[in-house]
């Protein structure tokens, strides 16, 4: 069982729209958060208590720095929730090298680089007897890549790679790896593509109610929750 009551959580992709349900409830639950995303104006009008930085997860140093912000910020570092992310759309074979960039940096290489910058501060967590967390979205498209999808199904199925088999690493160290693969969730992701353009969607899942099943996780200590966990 995760005590959320004075946890030091940073959310990743806080102004987004599953980020920011997530840090609610994080809020509501007691936890100190630090909530960042791209845009500081975005951030500094979120209604969720916390303090908000602004960082490019494109770039290594930055990440680097946010991490020891965060822990300089509340003292020590218990967990991290990594909901940002960008998706692109269009066929396998016309993605162009500058998408396939940004895909890839942002989506498995940002969120292995955070995990290995605050390793230190978890550990520090794990063994204050805290249970310290990391928590990634790879969604629905890392179990079942997608047609029109592909580079973004590709980024998505590395990083969740990537969390299994170092969540088995570091539980020797007591922190805990968990990721989620809801499906399509309302959001604005799917609007704001950095390459293509969406197609007619389905309605997809109520964000405050993934949200909630992901804290939940959270909290009675799941390690991983497949599309299957979902049904909002």
């Amino acid at each position: 069982m995760t005590h959320l009551a004075d946890s030091a959580i940073l959310v990743l992709g806080a102004s987004g729209g599953l980020g920011r349900e997530i840090a609610r409830l994080l809020a509501d639950s007691g936890a100190r958060l630090i909530l960042s995303g791209r845009s500081q104006a975005k951030l500094d009008a979120l209604s969720v208590p916390g303090t908000a930085i602004a960082a490019d997860l494109t770039d290594p140093a930055a990440i680097t720095a946010l991490i020891a912000e965060a822990v300089r910020v509340n003292g020590r570092l218990d967990g991290i929730v990594n909901a940002s992310g960008v998706v692109a759309f269009g066929p396998a074979l016309e993605v162009t090298d500058e998408t396939l960039s940004e895909l890839f940096t942002l989506n498995t290489l940002a969120p292995i680089r955070l995990l290995r910058a605050a390793r230190a501060a978890l550990t520090e967590s794990a063994e204050q007897g805290r249970e310290p967390f990391v928590l990634t979205l790879s969604g629905v498209v890392s179990e079942s890549p997608t047609a029109n999808l592909a580079a973004y199904s590709a980024s998505k199925a590395a990083v969740a790679a990537f969390g299994q088999a170092a969540g088995r690493e570091l539980r020797r160290s007591g922190i805990r790896l968990l990721d989620a693969r809801p499906g399509h969730t309302e959001t604005d992701l799917s609007t704001h593509p950095i390459a293509g353009t969406a197609p007619r969607l389905p309605t997809g899942y109520r964000p405050a109610a993934v949200a909630e099943r992901i804290v939940a996780a959270i909290v009675t200590g799941e390690r991983d929750l497949p599309s299957t966990s979902f049904h909002v």
